[in-house]
This record gives structure tokens, C-alpha cells and sequence, in this order.
């Protein structure tokens, strides 16, 4: 029987994966057969588990994903203008390491969020950070930081985290002063920290969106060339609410909240 005074302890170590493992062997008989370094194996996969599911927890938390959203969920059998081998490739999340962008863009309803979210997750799961925003309430966090005086602190924050989300991107046009903060953004992660951008409009588009020449071309240099593009077509999914992957719908993500 384990003891009181180990349990303590393990606990005082912050070991609890092993000592429910330990409960559990306790518990289970057959385990008695085993040799040592096999227990003892199983009680350290227990406590790395443990650990790995807590950090992905936490990873998770901090990316505040408006859907919940898995990877292996994508539909790709359907009409959607996705490539079997594209999504394949970005499963492995070396389009992460390598600090490749992806543009996602779509008419409203096919999934562009979700997408969005489902490599964002992927990337939580593979052991990196990931932090979304709705564009709105991307700028806005930059203007209540600069109110703050912590507007570098955010901008270092944004700097760091592996994958940032940028969701309804080009939706209204961009004021000078949210085209400067946006160039802040992307220069920062440029060549070491990838984006993912959706948006209605295709990339091409967004010109329009920036309010001077030079700066789109500064910022939209940056995003677009060398990324991977994303262009989903076919109807609104909200037609059929039996698809694998939703739409991206503010709705669905309150309904999951409830």
C-alpha cells in the first residue's frame, strides 16, 4: 500500500501523474508481476503524460481559439479547394519552424476560421505557442496597451508567441495608425515567427485595404511572398450542419462557451 508519507512527499514534488499511477497500480494486482524497471517505467510515462497534457493545456488557454477546432477533423473529400497533400504537409508543422505565413481566404461561411484555428491547435498539440485575434480586437489590444504605456510590452508579446492568428483580416480599411502598428507586427515575426491570416478577400485584395501604397506594399510583402496560400470555395457550410469542420461562426464559438 503506498503510504501517506510518500504520497506527501510526491506531491510536495509536484509528481502528481505518479502518484496516480502509483494509486493505480496499487489497485491492480496483475501489475505485481511485473519487474521493477517496468513499474517504474510506466510511473515515469505516467508523470510525463501528465505533465505534456498540463502544458497543452496551458498552451491552449493562452491561445484562446474562437473554435474548438482539431486538425484531423479538415474536411478535404469535399469540393473545397484544398490539396490532400498541402494539409498533409502542414500536419507536421515544419511550415511553423520555418516561419512560413499562411493566407486563408474564402467567401463567408467556408470554414476559414475553423481552418485557421484547426493549425493553430495542431501547433499547440506539437508543442508551440498560438495566440488569436479577430482583427478588430487585434488592434484594439494595441491601442488599450499604448493607452497603458505597455504598447511595447504587447508588441514583445506578439514578437514571441510561435503562431499568431489574425482572423477577418481586410473586412474594413486599415486607419495610418493601425497600418503602422500591423508593420510593427509582421517586421518583428518576419523570417522567425509565421502568421496565419483569413480573410473574405484574396491576398491580392488587401492592397485595398491599407490605406498608402508604400505601406502595403511594406507590410504585404512580408506576409505574402514565400507564404502558403489557402483559397477554400464551395458553399456555406452553415447549409449543413453535419459537416466534420464548421463555418466561421461567432455563433458556434458562444454556443461551445455555454
Amino acid at each position: 500500500m503506498l503510504t501517506n508519507q510518500t504520497t506527501e512527499k510526491l506531491l510536495a514534488m509536484k509528481l502528481n501523474g505518479m502518484v496516480d499511477a502509483l494509486e493505480k497500480q496499487a489497485d491492480t494486482p496483475e501489475l505485481g508481476s511485473l519487474s521493477f524497471d517496468d513499474r517504474f517505467g510506466l510511473l515515469v510515462d505516467a508523470e510525463y503524460t501528465n505533465r505534456e497534457n498540463t502544458r497543452f493545456g496551458s498552451r491552449l488557454k493562452t491561445a484562446n481559439l474562437r473554435l474548438s477546432a482539431c486538425f484531423e477533423d479538415i474536411d478535404v473529400e469535399s469540393k473545397r479547394g484544398l490539396d490532400r497533400t498541402v494539409i498533409a504537409a502542414l500536419s507536421t508543422c515544419k511550415w511553423v519552424d520555418e516561419a512560413i505565413n499562411i493566407a486563408i481566404d474564402g467567401k463567408t461561411g467556408t470554414g476559414k476560421t475553423y481552418l485557421a484555428c484547426a493549425l493553430a491547435h495542431k501547433a499547440c498539440r506539437s508543442g508551440y505557442s498560438s495566440m488569436y485575434f479577430r482583427t478588430s480586437r487585434f488592434f484594439e489590444g494595441l491601442v488599450v496597451s499604448r493607452l497603458n504605456n505597455r504598447y511595447s510590452q504587447f508588441l514583445e508579446k506578439l514578437a514571441k508567441v510561435d503562431v499568431l492568428v489574425v482572423d477577418d483580416f481586410a473586412l474594413a480599411p486599415l486607419t495610418e495608425e493601425q497600418a503602422r502598428d500591423l508593420l510593427e507586427v509582421v517586421d518583428d515575426r518576419f523570417g522567425k515567427r509565421p502568421l496565419i491570416i483569413a480573410s473574405q478577400l484574396p491576398p491580392d485584395n488587401w492592397y485595398g485595404a491599407i490605406p498608402t501604397a508604400t505601406m502595403a506594399d511594406a507590410i504585404l510583402d512580408r506576409i505574402i511572398n514565400g507564404s502558403q496560400k489557402l483559397h477554400l470555395t464551395g458553399p456555406s457550410r452553415r447549409k449543413n450542419k453535419t459537416n466534420t469542420d464548421s463555418a466561421d461562426s461567432p455563433m458556434d464559438t458562444d454556443k461551445k462557451k455555454k
